[in-house]
């Protein structure tokens, strides 16, 4: 296994782009990922990085860790987003190995916790998040917001 970061290694842009928009966009939202991770190799910024697990060089999982994941909760970040474990490689602890060193990075940046927003329940409180609340996404939904310190 092989954990990358988008801005580590930019020549997986169009691969990651493609492997996320599959996990997790349709046709209204593909566009949003395409520049999302267009922009993210840059070094002017800290946040969004992504991230991609590779096994034997093919993706295989992938998440993000981004100011805001489009939730009202606006005075908290950063957060985790789009943590994805392809099916046959679930029950590994993979996810667990994403969300460590999204961590680290997170304590790198000078943050003390780190959010999500889900609406899993009992998946994350295995990883040590703890339920802080709901939050509202601009779409009318709402989602269960989760804190772990980093």
């Amino acid at each position: 296994m092989e954990l990358l970061n988008l801005r580590e290694s930019p020549e997986l842009k169009n691969e990651l782009t493609e492997y996320l928009q599959l996990q997790w966009a349709n046709d209204e939202t593909n566009e949003l990922y395409r520049d999302c991770l267009d922009h993210a190799t840059t070094e002017k910024l800290a946040l969004p990085m992504w991230y991609a697990l590779k096994d034997e060089g093919t993706i295989i999982g992938c998440a993000g860790l981004i100011p805001n994941d489009f939730i009202s909760r606006m005075d908290l970040m950063p957060w985790l987003c789009a943590l994805f474990i392809d099916e046959a490689y679930r029950g590994k602890n993979l996810s667990r190995l994403i969300i460590d060193q999204i961590k680290k990075d997170s304590q790198k940046l000078g943050y003390q916790k780190l959010y999500l927003c889900t609406d899993h329940v009992g998946l994350y409180e295995k990883m040590n998040f703890t339920y802080i609340g709901d939050g509202f996404h601009p779409w009318g939904e709402k989602s269960r917001i989760y804190e772990t310190h980093v």
